[in-house]
């Protein structure tokens, strides 16, 4: 398995590397057919001086899509030990619902009269979260908003090419890459739709419905 370490404003000592290398031996005893493992390390400074810390984010690619995990601290080592901890327990899940999948075959289906989902532990969001959200009425939590100089700006902007899968697909690739939610092209409906993380084990999944606009519309 190919390994890449990097650093963002911070150097990557021969130590930290000889480290990154021994740890990364676990993820390819769990991923044998693993063909590279990413590692980045980035430090941040904030502007009031309070803190500093490491970000480490360990992207691991192969056959099949990848599974990504990121870990904050105010010691590189151990925001790497903690990152690859979460990578392993991704890869250890998702090995794990392959097995179930062999052993108990899975199928959502839709009842078009009640617009339920059976067959999968999803269920589409309430009229109401789906209004809150809309209206902006859902708050967003960064967890910085206590720091003195915050502002609601967007940080980082990531574009990705439409993808289409079924709602479980969407699920399992949500879990790789240990996000709370996925978005994605619904292949039975071809709606726009998002997958998300309740309560527990719970997903909940969001779809726009697009229409065309009227030709007067589109004249005018």
């Amino acid at each position: 398995m190919e390994i890449s370490i990097v650093g963002v404003g911070v150097s990557v000592s021969d130590r930290f590397r000889s480290v990154a290398e021994e740890k990364s031996a676990r993820i390819e005893h769990l991923a044998p057919r693993a063909q590279r493992l990413d590692i980045k390390v980035t430090h941040r400074a904030y502007h009031n001086g309070s803190r500093e810390d490491e970000t480490v984010e360990v992207t691991l690619t192969g056959k099949g899509p990848l599974v990504r995990a990121e870990a904050v601290d105010g010691d590189k080592f151990a925001a790497l030990d903690l990152a690859v901890t979460k990578l392993a327990e991704q890869i250890r899940r998702a090995k794990e619902k392959r097995v179930d999948a062999r052993n108990h075959p899975r199928g959502a289906k839709l009842e078009k009269g009640s617009g339920t989902l059976t067959g999968i532990d999803v269920q589409p969001a309430s009229v109401d979260v789906i209004r809150a959200v809309a209206t902006g009425e859902v708050p967003i939590i960064t967890g910085n908003e206590d720091e003195e100089d915050y502002t609601p700006v967007v940080i980082r902007t990531k574009r990705f090419d439409a993808e289409w899968m079924t709602v479980e697909d969407a699920v399992d690739r949500m879990e790789l890459v240990g996000h709370d939610f996925f978005l994605f092209i619904d292949a039975r409906s071809d709606q726009p739709s998002v997958v998300y993380r309740r309560k527990g084990w719970d997903y909940g999944v969001i779809s726009l419905t697009t229409t065309a606009a009227p030709e007067a519309e589109l004249a005018s």
